[in-house]
Protein backbone atom coordinates (compact mmCIF):
# COMPACT_ATOMS: atom_id res chain seq x y z
CA UNK A 1 0.00 0.00 0.00
CA UNK A 2 2.69 2.92 0.59
CA UNK A 3 4.52 1.94 -2.35
CA UNK A 4 1.63 2.58 -4.48
CA UNK A 5 1.15 5.64 -2.77
CA UNK A 6 4.12 7.17 -3.04
CA UNK A 7 4.38 6.07 -6.69
CA UNK A 8 0.98 7.58 -7.22
CA UNK A 9 0.19 10.27 -9.38
CA UNK A 10 -0.15 12.89 -6.77
CA UNK A 11 3.53 12.78 -5.53
CA UNK A 12 5.13 12.72 -8.98
CA UNK A 13 2.80 15.60 -9.74
CA UNK A 14 3.96 18.02 -6.32
CA UNK A 15 7.78 17.12 -7.35
CA UNK A 16 9.62 20.22 -7.98
CA UNK A 17 13.19 20.81 -9.60
CA UNK A 18 14.42 20.67 -12.63
CA UNK A 19 13.29 16.98 -13.27
CA UNK A 20 9.95 17.60 -11.64
CA UNK A 21 6.66 19.46 -13.15
CA UNK A 22 8.08 22.59 -10.98
CA UNK A 23 6.84 26.42 -11.63
CA UNK A 24 8.25 28.36 -14.50
CA UNK A 25 9.48 30.66 -11.62
CA UNK A 26 11.52 27.43 -9.97
CA UNK A 27 12.47 26.34 -13.33
CA UNK A 28 13.90 29.45 -14.63
CA UNK A 29 15.35 30.09 -11.06
CA UNK A 30 17.12 26.94 -11.57
CA UNK A 31 18.87 27.23 -14.28
CA UNK A 32 19.98 30.41 -14.28
CA UNK A 33 21.30 29.84 -10.95
CA UNK A 34 22.75 26.67 -12.07
CA UNK A 35 24.11 28.48 -15.06
CA UNK A 36 25.44 31.27 -13.35
CA UNK A 37 27.47 29.39 -10.47
CA UNK A 38 28.81 27.32 -13.34
CA UNK A 39 30.23 30.10 -15.26
CA UNK A 40 32.12 31.48 -11.58
CA UNK A 41 33.46 27.91 -11.18
CA UNK A 42 34.87 28.03 -14.67
CA UNK A 43 35.70 31.90 -13.80
CA UNK A 44 37.68 31.05 -10.99
CA UNK A 45 39.28 28.08 -12.44
CA UNK A 46 40.67 29.88 -15.07
CA UNK A 47 41.79 32.76 -12.98
CA UNK A 48 43.87 30.58 -10.69
CA UNK A 49 45.16 28.71 -13.69
CA UNK A 50 46.35 32.50 -14.42
CA UNK A 51 47.12 33.46 -11.15
CA UNK A 52 49.48 30.28 -10.55
CA UNK A 53 51.25 30.48 -13.88
CA UNK A 54 51.66 33.79 -12.93
CA UNK A 55 53.60 33.12 -9.73
CA UNK A 56 55.36 30.84 -11.61
CA UNK A 57 56.42 32.91 -13.55
CA UNK A 58 57.56 35.60 -11.51
CA UNK A 59 59.89 33.45 -9.30
CA UNK A 60 61.76 32.02 -12.51
CA UNK A 61 62.20 35.37 -13.49
CA UNK A 62 63.42 36.16 -9.68
CA UNK A 63 66.05 33.11 -10.00
CA UNK A 64 66.85 34.22 -13.16
CA UNK A 65 67.66 37.47 -12.04
CA UNK A 66 69.58 35.55 -8.83
CA UNK A 67 71.64 33.67 -11.20
CA UNK A 68 72.72 36.69 -13.49
CA UNK A 69 74.00 38.58 -9.86
CA UNK A 70 75.93 35.24 -9.08
CA UNK A 71 77.94 34.80 -12.10
CA UNK A 72 78.63 38.99 -12.16
CA UNK A 73 79.92 37.52 -8.53
CA UNK A 74 83.03 35.50 -10.07
CA UNK A 75 83.86 37.58 -13.03
CA UNK A 76 87.14 38.29 -10.97
CA UNK A 77 87.95 34.31 -11.17
CA UNK A 78 87.22 33.10 -7.53
CA UNK A 79 83.77 32.20 -6.32
CA UNK A 80 82.69 33.77 -3.21
CA UNK A 81 82.13 31.73 -0.67
CA UNK A 82 79.33 31.79 0.59
CA UNK A 83 77.25 32.91 -2.59
CA UNK A 84 75.90 36.23 -2.01
CA UNK A 85 72.14 36.03 -0.86
CA UNK A 86 69.50 37.31 -2.52
CA UNK A 87 67.98 41.00 -2.07
CA UNK A 88 64.29 40.04 -3.54
CA UNK A 89 63.67 37.24 -1.78
CA UNK A 90 65.21 35.32 1.52
CA UNK A 91 64.70 32.00 0.67
CA UNK A 92 66.19 32.48 -2.83
CA UNK A 93 69.54 29.38 -2.44
CA UNK A 94 72.45 28.98 -5.56
CA UNK A 95 74.93 26.20 -6.30
CA UNK A 96 77.96 26.71 -8.57
CA UNK A 97 78.68 23.41 -10.69
CA UNK A 98 81.65 22.48 -13.08
CA UNK A 99 81.51 20.89 -16.27
CA UNK A 100 81.20 17.37 -14.16
CA UNK A 101 78.36 18.31 -11.39
CA UNK A 102 80.58 18.73 -8.82
CA UNK A 103 79.78 22.11 -6.71
CA UNK A 104 82.31 25.12 -6.62
CA UNK A 105 80.31 27.29 -4.61
CA UNK A 106 77.11 27.49 -2.50
CA UNK A 107 75.25 30.10 -0.70
CA UNK A 108 75.01 30.30 3.09
CA UNK A 109 72.40 27.15 3.47
CA UNK A 110 73.88 25.01 1.41
CA UNK A 111 77.54 24.98 2.05
CA UNK A 112 78.45 21.70 2.57
CA UNK A 113 75.82 19.95 0.74
CA UNK A 114 76.33 18.33 -2.79
CA UNK A 115 74.62 19.45 -5.87
CA UNK A 116 71.07 19.05 -5.40
CA UNK A 117 70.02 19.75 -8.88
CA UNK A 118 72.44 19.79 -12.19
CA UNK A 119 71.35 20.38 -15.74
CA UNK A 120 71.90 17.34 -18.31
CA UNK A 121 73.56 18.44 -21.16
CA UNK A 122 71.04 19.90 -24.24
CA UNK A 123 68.15 20.12 -21.69
CA UNK A 124 67.09 23.32 -19.80
CA UNK A 125 65.27 21.26 -17.19
CA UNK A 126 67.24 20.99 -13.68
CA UNK A 127 67.18 17.52 -12.55
CA UNK A 128 66.57 16.50 -8.76
CA UNK A 129 69.11 14.65 -7.11
CA UNK A 130 69.15 12.16 -3.91
CA UNK A 131 71.19 14.83 -1.95
CA UNK A 132 68.08 17.50 -2.15
CA UNK A 133 65.69 15.20 -0.32
CA UNK A 134 67.28 15.52 2.72
CA UNK A 135 67.41 19.57 2.05
CA UNK A 136 64.07 20.22 0.71
CA UNK A 137 60.70 19.72 1.16
CA UNK A 138 56.95 21.38 -0.13
CA UNK A 139 56.83 23.54 -3.20
CA UNK A 140 60.69 24.37 -4.89
CA UNK A 141 61.03 26.61 -7.67
CA UNK A 142 64.10 25.70 -9.97
CA UNK A 143 65.92 27.28 -12.89
CA UNK A 144 68.99 25.96 -14.25
CA UNK A 145 71.45 28.47 -16.17
CA UNK A 146 74.68 27.64 -18.01
CA UNK A 147 77.32 30.14 -17.95
CA UNK A 148 81.38 30.85 -19.11
CA UNK A 149 83.21 32.02 -16.07
CA UNK A 150 86.95 32.49 -16.39
CA UNK A 151 87.12 30.62 -19.45
CA UNK A 152 84.74 27.69 -17.84
CA UNK A 153 81.76 26.31 -18.18
CA UNK A 154 79.59 26.30 -15.10
CA UNK A 155 76.20 25.51 -14.19
CA UNK A 156 74.09 28.17 -11.81
CA UNK A 157 71.70 26.07 -9.95
CA UNK A 158 69.16 28.96 -8.35
CA UNK A 159 66.14 27.66 -6.32
CA UNK A 160 63.21 28.72 -3.92
CA UNK A 161 61.16 26.90 -1.62
CA UNK A 162 58.16 28.90 -1.91
CA UNK A 163 54.30 28.77 -0.67
CA UNK A 164 52.64 30.87 -2.99
CA UNK A 165 50.79 27.73 -4.44
CA UNK A 166 49.61 27.41 -1.29
CA UNK A 167 48.42 30.79 -0.58
CA UNK A 168 46.83 30.53 -4.05
CA UNK A 169 45.30 27.37 -3.49
CA UNK A 170 43.98 28.82 0.26
CA UNK A 171 42.71 31.88 -1.51
CA UNK A 172 40.47 30.12 -4.52
CA UNK A 173 39.47 27.66 -1.57
CA UNK A 174 37.97 29.89 0.14
CA UNK A 175 36.16 31.71 -2.80
CA UNK A 176 35.10 28.05 -3.48
CA UNK A 177 33.78 27.47 -0.77
CA UNK A 178 32.50 30.38 0.76
CA UNK A 179 32.09 32.78 -2.38
CA UNK A 180 30.59 30.55 -5.08
CA UNK A 181 27.64 29.77 -2.33
CA UNK A 182 26.97 32.87 -1.31
CA UNK A 183 27.20 34.35 -5.20
CA UNK A 184 24.64 31.21 -5.97
CA UNK A 185 22.22 32.33 -3.33
CA UNK A 186 22.03 35.91 -4.19
CA UNK A 187 21.97 35.12 -7.74
CA UNK A 188 18.97 32.49 -7.27
CA UNK A 189 16.96 35.51 -4.44
CA UNK A 190 17.44 37.84 -7.70
CA UNK A 191 16.47 35.70 -10.22
CA UNK A 192 13.55 34.63 -8.24
CA UNK A 193 12.43 37.97 -7.56
CA UNK A 194 12.65 39.56 -11.22
CA UNK A 195 11.52 36.18 -12.79
CA UNK A 196 8.12 36.76 -10.35
CA UNK A 197 7.72 40.42 -10.82
CA UNK A 198 7.56 39.26 -14.78
CA UNK A 199 5.37 36.51 -14.42
CA UNK A 200 2.67 38.44 -12.30
CA UNK A 201 0.76 39.47 -14.76
CA UNK A 202 0.63 36.20 -16.76
CA UNK A 203 -0.57 34.95 -13.07
CA UNK A 204 -3.18 37.54 -13.23
CA UNK A 205 -4.38 36.62 -16.80
CA UNK A 206 -4.34 32.95 -15.97
CA UNK A 207 -6.85 33.59 -12.98
CA UNK A 208 -9.24 35.92 -15.10
CA UNK A 209 -9.15 33.04 -17.91
CA UNK A 210 -10.16 30.65 -15.30
CA UNK A 211 -12.90 32.87 -14.00
CA UNK A 212 -13.97 33.53 -17.93
CA UNK A 213 -17.01 30.90 -19.03
CA UNK A 214 -19.41 31.41 -22.12
CA UNK A 215 -21.88 33.14 -20.31
CA UNK A 216 -19.10 35.83 -19.91
CA UNK A 217 -17.25 36.17 -22.28
CA UNK A 218 -16.98 40.32 -22.94
CA UNK A 219 -15.03 39.98 -19.87
CA UNK A 220 -11.33 40.78 -21.35
CA UNK A 221 -7.49 39.91 -19.23
CA UNK A 222 -5.84 42.60 -17.62
CA UNK A 223 -3.50 44.24 -20.36
CA UNK A 224 0.25 45.61 -18.36
CA UNK A 225 0.27 47.77 -21.23
CA UNK A 226 3.92 46.84 -22.37
CA UNK A 227 5.63 45.95 -25.46
CA UNK A 228 7.06 42.76 -24.55
CA UNK A 229 5.59 39.22 -24.82
CA UNK A 230 3.31 39.23 -21.40
CA UNK A 231 1.85 42.30 -23.35
CA UNK A 232 1.71 40.71 -26.32
CA UNK A 233 0.27 37.88 -24.73
CA UNK A 234 -2.67 40.05 -22.77
CA UNK A 235 -3.35 41.48 -26.36
CA UNK A 236 -3.88 38.32 -28.01
CA UNK A 237 -5.63 36.89 -25.27
CA UNK A 238 -7.52 39.90 -25.63
CA UNK A 239 -8.64 39.15 -29.30
CA UNK A 240 -9.45 35.34 -29.25
CA UNK A 241 -11.88 36.62 -26.49
CA UNK A 242 -13.36 39.26 -28.90
CA UNK A 243 -13.54 36.83 -31.46
CA UNK A 244 -15.03 33.84 -29.10
CA UNK A 245 -17.76 36.58 -27.61
CA UNK A 246 -18.71 37.64 -31.18
CA UNK A 247 -18.73 34.08 -32.70
CA UNK A 248 -20.90 33.06 -29.93
CA UNK A 249 -23.01 36.20 -30.18
CA UNK A 250 -23.70 35.63 -33.97
CA UNK A 251 -24.25 31.38 -33.35
CA UNK A 252 -27.00 32.48 -30.73
CA UNK A 253 -28.65 34.82 -33.10
CA UNK A 254 -28.51 32.19 -36.34
CA UNK A 255 -29.61 29.28 -33.93
CA UNK A 256 -32.55 32.25 -32.68
CA UNK A 257 -33.37 32.84 -36.54
CA UNK A 258 -32.67 29.17 -37.81
CA UNK A 259 -35.52 28.22 -35.07
CA UNK A 260 -37.80 30.99 -35.76
CA UNK A 261 -37.75 30.39 -39.88
CA UNK A 262 -37.93 26.40 -39.66
CA UNK A 263 -41.06 27.37 -36.80
CA UNK A 264 -43.03 29.33 -39.64
CA UNK A 265 -43.47 27.01 -42.80
CA UNK A 266 -43.63 24.10 -40.08
CA UNK A 267 -46.61 26.05 -37.83
CA UNK A 268 -47.87 26.92 -41.66
CA UNK A 269 -48.38 23.35 -42.21
CA UNK A 270 -49.92 22.44 -38.96
CA UNK A 271 -52.20 25.07 -39.03
CA UNK A 272 -53.63 24.17 -42.13
CA UNK A 273 -53.81 20.45 -41.43
CA UNK A 274 -55.60 20.80 -37.67
CA UNK A 275 -57.99 23.59 -39.58
CA UNK A 276 -59.00 21.10 -42.16
CA UNK A 277 -59.14 18.00 -39.84
CA UNK A 278 -61.70 20.14 -37.86
CA UNK A 279 -64.07 20.13 -40.67
CA UNK A 280 -62.81 16.91 -42.99
CA UNK A 281 -65.93 16.62 -44.75
CA UNK A 282 -65.72 20.73 -46.24
CA UNK A 283 -62.33 21.39 -46.12
CA UNK A 284 -60.50 21.68 -49.74
CA UNK A 285 -57.76 19.03 -49.56
CA UNK A 286 -56.22 19.62 -52.95
CA UNK A 287 -55.61 23.26 -51.86
CA UNK A 288 -54.30 21.80 -48.36
CA UNK A 289 -51.60 19.90 -50.16
CA UNK A 290 -50.70 22.30 -52.81
CA UNK A 291 -50.25 24.65 -49.44
CA UNK A 292 -48.39 21.62 -47.36
CA UNK A 293 -46.45 21.56 -50.58
CA UNK A 294 -45.15 25.41 -51.05
CA UNK A 295 -44.65 25.01 -47.42
CA UNK A 296 -41.98 21.96 -47.41
CA UNK A 297 -40.66 23.26 -50.35
CA UNK A 298 -39.85 26.35 -48.67
CA UNK A 299 -38.24 23.96 -45.25
CA UNK A 300 -36.35 22.60 -47.34
CA UNK A 301 -34.78 25.21 -49.21
CA UNK A 302 -34.05 26.63 -45.75
CA UNK A 303 -32.43 23.43 -44.41
CA UNK A 304 -30.30 23.42 -47.81
CA UNK A 305 -28.85 26.68 -47.19
CA UNK A 306 -28.43 25.80 -43.48
CA UNK A 307 -26.53 23.18 -44.17
CA UNK A 308 -24.29 25.19 -47.06
CA UNK A 309 -23.60 27.36 -44.30
CA UNK A 310 -22.57 24.97 -41.81
CA UNK A 311 -20.03 23.39 -44.22
CA UNK A 312 -18.66 27.27 -44.83
CA UNK A 313 -18.19 27.00 -41.27
CA UNK A 314 -16.81 24.02 -41.30
CA UNK A 315 -14.30 25.28 -44.42
CA UNK A 316 -15.42 22.38 -46.80
CA UNK A 317 -17.01 25.00 -49.53
CA UNK A 318 -13.68 24.07 -51.81
CA UNK A 319 -13.64 20.31 -51.58
CA UNK A 320 -13.63 19.56 -55.00
CA UNK A 321 -11.00 21.54 -56.83
CA UNK A 322 -11.83 21.74 -60.89
CA UNK A 323 -11.34 24.27 -63.27
CA UNK A 324 -14.64 26.58 -63.78
CA UNK A 325 -15.31 28.62 -66.60
CA UNK A 326 -17.30 31.41 -65.57
CA UNK A 327 -18.31 32.69 -68.73
CA UNK A 328 -19.71 29.43 -69.23
CA UNK A 329 -21.12 28.82 -65.52
CA UNK A 330 -22.83 32.01 -66.18
CA UNK A 331 -24.91 31.19 -68.83
CA UNK A 332 -26.13 27.74 -67.25
CA UNK A 333 -27.38 29.73 -64.47
CA UNK A 334 -29.15 32.24 -66.20
CA UNK A 335 -30.76 29.51 -69.02
CA UNK A 336 -31.89 27.52 -65.93
CA UNK A 337 -33.24 30.53 -64.14
CA UNK A 338 -36.98 31.54 -64.89
CA UNK A 339 -37.13 35.00 -65.62
CA UNK A 340 -40.76 35.75 -66.71
CA UNK A 341 -40.40 40.01 -66.47
CA UNK A 342 -36.92 40.66 -66.72
CA UNK A 343 -34.26 40.23 -69.18
CA UNK A 344 -31.43 39.17 -68.53
CA UNK A 345 -28.28 39.86 -70.99
CA UNK A 346 -24.41 39.02 -71.04
CA UNK A 347 -20.95 40.12 -71.59
CA UNK A 348 -18.53 37.72 -71.66
CA UNK A 349 -15.00 36.87 -72.49
CA UNK A 350 -12.68 34.50 -72.38
CA UNK A 351 -9.79 33.29 -69.99
CA UNK A 352 -12.18 34.07 -67.43
CA UNK A 353 -11.15 30.25 -65.91
CA UNK A 354 -11.26 29.47 -62.12
CA UNK A 355 -10.01 27.08 -59.38
CA UNK A 356 -12.71 25.68 -57.26
CA UNK A 357 -16.03 24.05 -56.32
CA UNK A 358 -18.29 24.26 -59.43
CA UNK A 359 -21.47 23.18 -57.18
CA UNK A 360 -21.45 25.89 -54.99
CA UNK A 361 -19.62 28.66 -57.41
CA UNK A 362 -22.98 28.04 -59.55
CA UNK A 363 -25.08 28.22 -55.94
CA UNK A 364 -22.96 32.01 -55.50
CA UNK A 365 -23.81 33.29 -59.01
CA UNK A 366 -27.16 31.91 -58.86
CA UNK A 367 -28.04 33.43 -54.85
CA UNK A 368 -27.11 36.89 -56.68
CA UNK A 369 -28.86 36.95 -60.08
CA UNK A 370 -32.01 35.75 -57.87
CA UNK A 371 -31.58 38.73 -55.90
CA UNK A 372 -30.88 40.90 -58.99
CA UNK A 373 -34.32 39.46 -60.81
CA UNK A 374 -36.24 39.82 -57.61
CA UNK A 375 -36.03 43.80 -57.28
CA UNK A 376 -34.70 44.28 -61.42
CA UNK A 377 -37.64 46.85 -62.86
CA UNK A 378 -36.78 45.59 -66.33
CA UNK A 379 -32.98 44.10 -66.98
CA UNK A 380 -30.42 42.47 -65.39
CA UNK A 381 -26.77 42.93 -66.88
CA UNK A 382 -23.93 40.36 -66.42
CA UNK A 383 -20.59 40.74 -67.07
CA UNK A 384 -17.59 38.21 -66.98
CA UNK A 385 -14.18 39.25 -67.72
CA UNK A 386 -10.50 39.62 -66.51
CA UNK A 387 -9.52 42.01 -64.23
CA UNK A 388 -6.90 44.18 -65.85
CA UNK A 389 -5.62 45.61 -62.81
CA UNK A 390 -5.03 43.77 -60.16
CA UNK A 391 -3.80 41.25 -62.50
CA UNK A 392 -4.23 37.55 -61.80
CA UNK A 393 -8.41 37.98 -60.69
CA UNK A 394 -11.83 37.04 -62.82
CA UNK A 395 -14.31 39.71 -62.02
CA UNK A 396 -18.34 38.89 -62.40
CA UNK A 397 -20.79 41.93 -62.08
CA UNK A 398 -24.07 41.42 -61.72
CA UNK A 399 -26.41 44.41 -61.80
CA UNK A 400 -30.18 45.59 -62.04
CA UNK A 401 -31.73 48.47 -62.62
CA UNK A 402 -33.69 48.24 -59.18
CA UNK A 403 -34.25 50.52 -56.20
CA UNK A 404 -30.81 49.74 -55.26
CA UNK A 405 -29.73 49.44 -51.78
CA UNK A 406 -28.86 52.08 -49.26
CA UNK A 407 -25.10 53.15 -48.67
CA UNK A 408 -25.45 52.33 -45.07
CA UNK A 409 -27.08 48.72 -45.68
CA UNK A 410 -25.01 47.75 -48.28
CA UNK A 411 -22.68 45.10 -45.52
CA UNK A 412 -25.58 44.38 -43.71
CA UNK A 413 -27.44 42.74 -46.33
CA UNK A 414 -24.97 40.02 -46.18
CA UNK A 415 -25.49 38.93 -42.65
CA UNK A 416 -27.21 35.80 -41.79
CA UNK A 417 -31.32 36.38 -41.77
CA UNK A 418 -31.03 39.74 -42.69
CA UNK A 419 -34.14 41.34 -44.96
CA UNK A 420 -34.39 44.91 -46.20
CA UNK A 421 -37.77 46.56 -45.60
CA UNK A 422 -38.45 46.10 -49.38
CA UNK A 423 -38.18 42.28 -48.93
CA UNK A 424 -39.89 41.64 -45.67
CA UNK A 425 -43.02 39.56 -47.58
CA UNK A 426 -41.84 35.91 -46.82
CA UNK A 427 -44.00 35.15 -49.46
CA UNK A 428 -41.65 36.06 -52.04
CA UNK A 429 -39.28 33.21 -50.96
CA UNK A 430 -36.57 34.99 -49.82
CA UNK A 431 -34.81 33.77 -46.13
CA UNK A 432 -32.11 36.30 -45.71
CA UNK A 433 -29.78 33.63 -46.34
CA UNK A 434 -28.74 33.77 -49.97
CA UNK A 435 -26.46 36.77 -50.11
CA UNK A 436 -24.63 35.13 -46.94
CA UNK A 437 -23.75 32.06 -48.17
CA UNK A 438 -22.84 33.98 -51.40
CA UNK A 439 -20.21 35.71 -49.66
CA UNK A 440 -19.13 32.28 -47.97
CA UNK A 441 -18.74 30.87 -50.66
CA UNK A 442 -16.39 33.79 -52.74
CA UNK A 443 -14.18 34.17 -49.27
CA UNK A 444 -14.09 29.88 -49.30
CA UNK A 445 -12.48 30.34 -52.88
CA UNK A 446 -10.51 33.15 -51.98
CA UNK A 447 -12.52 36.06 -53.62
CA UNK A 448 -14.60 38.88 -52.37
CA UNK A 449 -17.89 40.20 -53.07
CA UNK A 450 -18.71 44.10 -52.95
CA UNK A 451 -21.73 45.91 -53.72
CA UNK A 452 -22.12 49.08 -55.18
CA UNK A 453 -24.42 50.96 -56.98
CA UNK A 454 -25.56 50.44 -60.77
CA UNK A 455 -25.30 53.15 -63.27
CA UNK A 456 -28.97 53.18 -63.81
CA UNK A 457 -28.93 53.17 -59.92
CA UNK A 458 -29.93 50.01 -58.73
CA UNK A 459 -27.38 47.26 -56.97
CA UNK A 460 -24.11 45.72 -58.57
CA UNK A 461 -23.02 42.93 -57.22
CA UNK A 462 -18.82 42.51 -57.89
CA UNK A 463 -17.65 38.83 -57.21
CA UNK A 464 -13.81 39.04 -57.58
CA UNK A 465 -11.64 35.73 -57.51
CA UNK A 466 -8.42 34.38 -58.74
CA UNK A 467 -8.02 33.43 -61.80
CA UNK A 468 -6.56 29.75 -62.53
CA UNK A 469 -3.02 29.94 -63.81
CA UNK A 470 -2.70 29.34 -67.90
Amino acid sequence: MSGAAAGGPTSRGRRSGLFGTASVRTRVTEVAGLALTAAVVLGLVILYLLQVGSSHRTADDQLRTYAAQIEQSARAGAWPRPLPAFALDANAQAQALDAHGAVLASSRGLEGRGALYTLPAGSDTAVRQKAADAVLAGEVRVVGTRATVDGEPVTIITLTTTDALSQVNETFARLLLVGVPGILLLACATVWLVVGRALRPVERIRRTVTEITAADLFRRVPDPGTGDEVGQLARTMNGMLARLEDSATRQRRFVADASHELRSPLAAIRTTLEVALAHPEAAPWPQIAQRAVRQSERLETLVQELLVLAKGDDGQLTARQVAVDLAELVEHVRSSTATPRVAVEIAACGGAVVTGDREHLDRMVRNILDNAIRYARHKVLISVCVAQAPPGEVRIEIGDDGPGIPAGERERVFDRFVRLDASRDRASGASGLGLAIAREIAAAHGGRITLGEAPGGGALFAVTLPRRPS
